[in-house]
């Protein structure tokens, strides 16, 4: 192995991604992460990497990955690595990575990410910046996105260095309230988790897909580096609503309080009404009206649907972060000043409780003419 030497900056080179499996199943994930990390190589003229673990036959589900941006995936596959494990992982992974010593490692703050990130930032002697939700190399494109979501004086912006190709990590902080950027200027690779469901998934392409390079790089693992033994794995039955995956949310704010249950009767049959599902700020989830699953925002999930209906939710700026980028919003709120009207296409300013049962005659209605 080539000497390892994580503050030799300018021998590192590429983006990597770490894909993450379960039950030899590719996570929908990792094409947000790839697709990411193309933005992010471009800005560098470097080439995308995925990383792909597992037992037998996982190198075939890789080649999707192509399609998203990927220039090479790296397949290591072992029966010791069929089920996630964080010595497995660990050990393989960080050999990889003083082997090949890549710029930039991003990883899904999944359960599995949230576990195996710090293990490699520490045996790697890198920093890691954890649950991010928006990521910068070009300096010219960061200080754009503080002009649009920060309140940064001019000032400040114009003494950022354009020419600094760092990896600027913006990631909330204080449950929300504020925004951090991280950087790791000293050390390498730059490390960072990503929320899922933040960034936005690529178009595929069949020809990227097909020109895929696959590589089987040496590796070695044996039980004796793995501290556990998995002796089963129990898929737990509770269902939980699928934000990042819904075409339409309607969610619902403090504007429910006078009558909690009848708001969220509302929401439900509206979303029931459309095909979608039932979402909410943190005020409802901190208030216990709704469980946390359903929580949209920088503290909950970040959604892109075709449409968001935000019933009672004046729109704080942590809620706005989570759905802002939605294709079509619709806003109801009695506060005419209300900032969620800023992003809406269609702003109802009025009682939730006399609009939404309107709104939900009118569809029914529509398809009953249909």
């Amino acid at each position: 192995m080539a000497e390892y030497d994580f503050k030799d900056l300018a021998a590192f080179k590429g983006v990597w991604v770490f894909c993450e499996q379960r039950g030899g199943k590719l996570m929908p994930t990792n094409e947000e992460l790839i697709s990411e990390a193309r933005r992010l190589a471009d800005q560098l003229s470097e080439e995308v990497v995925g990383v792909v673990l597992g037992g037998a036959g996982i190198g075939k589900e890789a080649k999707v990955l192509g399609g998203f941006g990927a220039d090479k995936i790296l397949v290591c596959e072992d029966p010791l690595l069929d089920v996630y494990t964080t010595d497995a992982y660990t050990k393989v992974i960080v050999d990889l990575v003083k082997e090949q010593k890549p710029e930039v490692v991003l990883i899904g703050a999944t359960n599995i990410g949230r576990d195996l990130a710090p293990r490699l930032a520490a045996r790697l002697h890198t920093g890691l910046t954890a649950d991010c939700t928006h990521l910068d190399i070009d300096s010219v494109g960061y200080v754009q996105f503080l002009r649009d979501s920060s309140t940064l004086d001019e000032k400040i912006l114009g003494g950022i260095d354009l020419e600094d190709k760092t990896l600027k990590m913006t990631r909330p902080a204080f449950g929300g309230h504020l925004m951090a950027t991280i950087i790791i200027p000293r050390f390498r690779p730059q490390m960072a988790t990503v929320r899922p469901g933040v960034m936005k998934k690529a178009a595929f392409d069949q020809a990227k897909a097909d020109a895929l390079v696959v590589e089987t790089p040496a590796f070695s693992i044996s039980k004796d580096d793995i501290k556990t033994e998995v002796l089963s794995v129990e898929k737990a039955a509770k269902k939980l609503v699928d934000l990042i995956g819904a075409d339409i949310i309607v969610s619902v704010g403090r504007g429910i309080s006078k009558d909690v249950a009848g708001g969220i009767k509302l929401a439900e049959a509206l979303a029931e009404e459309l095909g979608g599902v039932v979402g909410s700020s943190r005020a409802v989830v901190d208030s216990g009206w709704i469980s946390p699953d359903h929580q949209v925002g920088q503290t909950g999930k970040t959604v892109h649907p075709t449409m968001y209906i935000a019933l009672g939710i004046s729109g704080a700026i942590q809620h706005l972060a989570g759905m802002q980028e939605s294709e079509f919003i619709v806003a109801v709120n009695k506060n005419d000043t209300a900032p969620i009207f800023e992003v809406a296409d269609i702003g109802i300013c009025g009682d939730l409780f006399k609009v939404a049962p309107l709104l939900l005659q009118a569809i029914k209605d529509e398809k009953s003419a249909k």
